[in-house]
């Protein structure tokens, strides 16, 4: 299973009528032959899937890609918390299933605020 670096970049929404490249997604995933992520290749992986938050102004935020059948995919980082424990998951939902440039995710944060993100890279 090789996994392939997916790149998401804030869509136009509130708050960021042009949307925000600065505000991104940096993901280390597995899909499937249709460009959809791989819940079989997840279980399979004995390591974690990384993931990074990158916001300006803000240290860059670690973690990694989760995956619950019953939930579907999350992220997860570390210490991102205040109190500096483990952030609540981010819950990430492919919009049209397939992860490929130009494809939406949206984001759902702690506070159930989604928000939209654009696919802007898929590199191996």
């Amino acid at each position: 299973m090789a996994l392939v670096t997916v790149t998401l970049a804030m869509a136009p929404g509130p708050g960021f009528p042009a949307g925000s490249p600065e505000h991104r997604y940096v993901l280390r995933l597995a899909l499937d032959p249709e460009g959809r992520l791989d819940a079989a290749a997840w279980v399979a992986d004995p390591a974690p899937w990384p993931a990074q938050r990158v916001s300006p102004g803000a240290p860059l935020r670690a973690g990694d890609v989760q995956h619950d059948p019953d939930v579907g995919w999350s992220l997860r980082f570390f210490g991102a918390a205040e109190d500096g424990a483990d952030a609540p998951s981010v819950l990430m939902l492919p919009q049209d299933g397939a992860v490929r440039p130009g494809s939406y995710v949206t984001l759902v944060e702690p506070n159930d605020t989604p928000r939209d993100y654009r696919v802007v890279g898929v590199e191996i």
